[in-house]
């Protein structure tokens, strides 16, 4: 593990800021020792990335690429006042829009706030070219502010990406672009006959993952992402990319992944992407590594619908050593596991997990990204085939020095025996829990047979991220990640237990608006772990007011592990047993509301730090470096980009879909 003050001093991980946003710099750490063949790799399969960018903001919003466009447009032309107050709204607002791959928050969902004029904005458009607007054919200026100003302008106009409120038609009243003139009740229907007439099928497809569903006068259907269906010129770039990628494979396995990924996305067969998954899994013997398709639901309301994705990874190898530690000890964790022995793997097949460098993020992995990913999510799959995990370390290594001395854990943990606890710890225990989350968390228990992978349908996500959560926390304590060398003493897994109780309960609300609900699964996941520990541990945990600010106190760790081995083991059954109802009630009772008082009085805490409640990061370029005779003999990773630069760049160098 490297020290905090082991950075190249000329290198600046921390970028630009504006509105609730801090863009970082991750540093491809050990790029240059790969080999050629390698590096041309990372090269193919990163293009194979980017290509993907217009796909995803499509997804998020019917209207995303269009507004996009048409700011862009206002923002590089020589004939706009950049002076003034309206424009410089516009560019925050637009700078929030690359962020969030549209106009919705990228963990709130909500619309943004324009604060610049309509008046303004058709002024500035009438004096751009209209070679530059995103106009279709035929269609005039006064078409296209017909529009797009209600969308940009009108807030009760497809006011959030992702709604989830109990009650409600999740479809009808969710901006994403995953339906279109269908409602919950038809979507549910319509994939529930599908599951039917599958009875029986032991090997069953991930239904409606790459597909938009569709109604209209021939009644409701799907219209398939593919190289010939919706999505087509980008996928056809990516398809390109990866085939280019397959000639400079490491190994056979590695080139026939990419090969079925290559079938895969040419016919839409959710059959073919079956056949990928369980080759990816089994390729081990590369450095290299992608991900790169329709991949997580969390976008979708019902759960479904994969939101697209890419990042394209090497390995760490001196961080990988902890995490195989801990993968080849997978059935001990199971056998142990708190959980009822008829929810456990009796066998646990094909757990792997690496630390790996991210050389690439794009889709819904930029510039926001996860630092662990555990995968695939068919749990059938993960049953007969095993999962891949991996922590990216040069992202949360990169997260670690930004955050190193900003005041936040001085003014939020309750003493300095505790606060003193946390830097001595919290970042191996940090890394740690990410990798007992996704290597077993993800990857433990099963599902009883005849239980629906959908069962626990708008709180699936939730559910599923409390269980690997709890896993985490749970054997972060256990005597036997003493033995395996991986923690320095049996008091190290208090500072996690703190650090999450007091991000569920307090910290992690500086990301929600006052008189808002939590609504993003991790945070909903987060508060149903630490309010239901907080209600049912009595004195276990407790909030305490000294200074009128309030702090968590922890009074028994030992209990505390007991709660969250409690926990677990409903959690598992619930997820076993797809029993969407109780899921529900924990959800909806601990995951959800927000003390108004409290609220307020941590954002009020947090606003004296001057600190932005998100990070994001910028991408390196890579430049191929070609010798006298116009041969590649090197890729060489450029980080001097701006924001505005590389978000422009590949607005101009990766669009496909307008």
């Amino acid at each position: 593990m490297k020290h905090q003050d082991d950075c190249t001093p000329h290198f600046n991980y921390v970028g630009e800021r504006f509105a609730d946003l801090q863009l970082l710099r991750y540093r491809l750490e050990g790029f240059e020792q790969l080999s050629l063949c390698q590096k041309q790799l990372v090269y193919c399969l990163s293009q194979a990335t980017l290509y993907g960018r217009d796909i995803t903001f499509d997804q998020f919003g019917k209207y995303n690429l269009r507004i996009r466009k048409l700011l862009e447009a206002v923002y590089t032309s020589e004939s706009t006042d950049r002076e003034t107050d309206d424009f410089k709204a516009m560019e925050v607002y637009l700078k929030r829009l690359w962020f969030s791959n549209g106009i919705y928050h990228h963990y709130a969902c909500d619309k943004f706030e324009a604060g610049f004029s309509p008046e303004w904005l058709e002024e500035a458009m009438g004096k751009v070219c209209t070679a530059q607007l995103p106009l279709a054919d035929g269609e005039s200026l006064e078409e296209l502010k017909a529009q797009l100003f209600p969308v940009i302008f009108n807030p009760d106009i497809l006011p959030k990406r992702v709604n989830k409120a109990d009650g409600q038609d999740l479809i009808v009243t969710s901006a994403c672009h995953f339906y279109d003139g269908v409602t919950q009740a038809e979507a549910e229907a319509y994939y529930q006959q599908l599951k039917e007439a599958a009875a029986g099928d032991r090997q069953p497809v991930s239904y409606g993952l790459n597909t938009t569903l569709v109604k209209d006068a021939t009644g409701i259907h799907e219209v398939v992402w593919s190289v010939n269906g919706r999505y087509a010129p980008a996928i056809r770039q990516i398809v390109y990319w990866l085939e280019q990628a397959k000639l400079v494979a490491e190994n056979e396995r590695q080139a026939r992944v990419i090969g079925l990924l290559i079938d895969y996305y040419t016919t839409g067969d959710l059959r073919l992407f079956n056949d990928y998954c369980i080759e990816w899994v089994g390729e081990h013997e590369g450095r290299i590594d992608f991900v790169n398709g329709f991949i997580e639901v969390y976008g979708d309301p019902l759960g479904l619908k994969g939101s697209w994705e890419g990042i394209v990874e090497y390995k760490d190898l001196e961080a990988t050593k902890r995490t195989q530690a801990i993968s080849s000890n997978a059935q001990w964790f199971e056998d142990h596991s708190p959980v009822d022995p008829r929810f456990r793997k009796p066998h646990v097949k094909g757990v792997t997990a690496n630390a790996i460098c991210a050389a690439m993020l794009g889709g819904d992995e930029y510039p926001s990204t996860a630092i662990g990913i555990n995968l695939p999510n068919a749990d059938w799959i993960r049953a007969e085939y095993g999962s891949k995990s991996i922590t990216i370390s040069n992202i949360t290594d990169a997260y670690n020095k930004a955050a190193h001395g900003n005041g936040f854990k001085e003014e939020f943990v309750a003493d300095e025996a505790t606060l003193q606890l946390i830097d001595r710890y919290g970042d191996v225990c940090d890394d740690l829990h990410t990798d007992l989350h996704e290597c077993l968390g993800h990857g433990s228990g099963r599902l009883l047979p005849g239980t629906d992978p959908d069962a626990l349908k708008a709180y699936g996500n939730t559910i599923e991220e409390a269980r690997a959560d709890l896993f985490g926390l749970y054997y972060i304590a256990d005597q036997k990640l003493l033995d395996l060398g991986l923690v320095p003493d049996a008091e190290a897994y208090k500072s996690q237990y703190y650090s999450y109780m007091m991000n569920g309960l307090m910290t992690q609300l500086i990301r929600i608006e006052p008189g808002r609900q939590i609504e993003e699964a991790h945070m909903r996941n987060r508060a149903l772990i630490a309010h239901w520990c907080y209600e049912q541990g009595g004195e276990v945990v407790t909030l305490e007011k000294r200074g009128g600010k309030t702090y968590v106190r922890i009074n028994d760790y030992e209990a505390l592990r007991g709660l969250f081995a409690r926990l677990l083991a409903e959690i598992q059954r619930i997820k076993s047993e797809g029993d969407f109802e109780t899921a529900r009630q924990l959800v909806e009772r601990y995951a959800i509301k927000v003390d108004a008082e409290l609220h307020q009085e941590v954002l009020d805490r947090y606003k004296q730090l001057n600190l932005a409640p998100y990070k994001g990061f910028l991408n390196p370029q890579l430049i191929p470096v070609r010798d006298e005779q116009g041969e590649i003999c090197d890729i060489r990773a450029d980080y001097s980009e701006s924001y505005s630069q590389q978000m422009l760049r590949y607005s101009r160098d990766y669009a496909t879909l307008i």
